[in-house]
């Protein structure tokens, strides 16, 4: 059995959920939220809880079972709360600022890298005298967040030298040793 497709997911005041065909909707009060759902799992939905069952016991089916349930909780997460994601800058003049939905991005390079947010995506830029500068990203949709940090992670991912680079805020790094004379 899969333990987190068992688990029912409970719908906060606020957040409507919606079932058409195999399709399912969430609105809450920061967004719009739609997921195709897998062949196999059907949806029920009884005070206020969402419930998942699947067809088989089959390898597919238990995968999918706590692949959508997991999903639907972030959904309904996402619309009522939100999702927020911080990245830091480590590194001697490194910079970042935001105009509305472009990011600047001062990493060492020639030029600055200027980087066009989706719409659904809030960004900050916060910079403090004498702490590394921190880029704060805010969605409704956890899968848009997360592929928009990574992206921007990538510009300069951090080395395991010196630690340079865009890491996540409270990530570990795995630091080696450099050459001993």
């Amino acid at each position: 059995m899969s333990r987190i497709g068992k688990n029912p997911v409970s719908i906060p005041q606020g957040v409507d959920v919606n079932i058409n065909d195999n399709v399912i909707t969430v609105k809450g009060k920061l967004g719009v939220l739609t997921q195709t759902i897998s062949e196999g799992i059907t949806i029920k939905i009884e005070d206020s809880t969402v419930f998942l069952e699947r067809a088989s016991d089959s390898k597919i089916h238990t995968a999918q079972h706590g692949l959508m349930r997991a999903l639907i909780n972030n959904m309904i997460e996402g619309v009522s709360k939100g999702w927020t994601k911080e990245l830091e800058l480590v590194g001697v003049g490194y910079r970042a600022s935001s105009q509305g939905q472009k990011l600047d991005l001062a990493l060492g390079f020639s030029h600055n890298i200027i980087f066009e947010l989706a719409p659904e995506v809030k960004v900050e830029a916060i910079s403090e005298k004498g702490k590394n500068p921190i880029v704060k990203l805010t969605s409704f949709d956890k899968q848009l967040v997360g592929h928009v940090a990574a992206k921007i992670r990538s510009f300069r991912s951090p080395e395991p030298y010196k630690g340079k680079g865009i890491k996540f805020v409270g990530e570990k790094l795995r630091r080696k040793a450099g050459k001993s004379a």
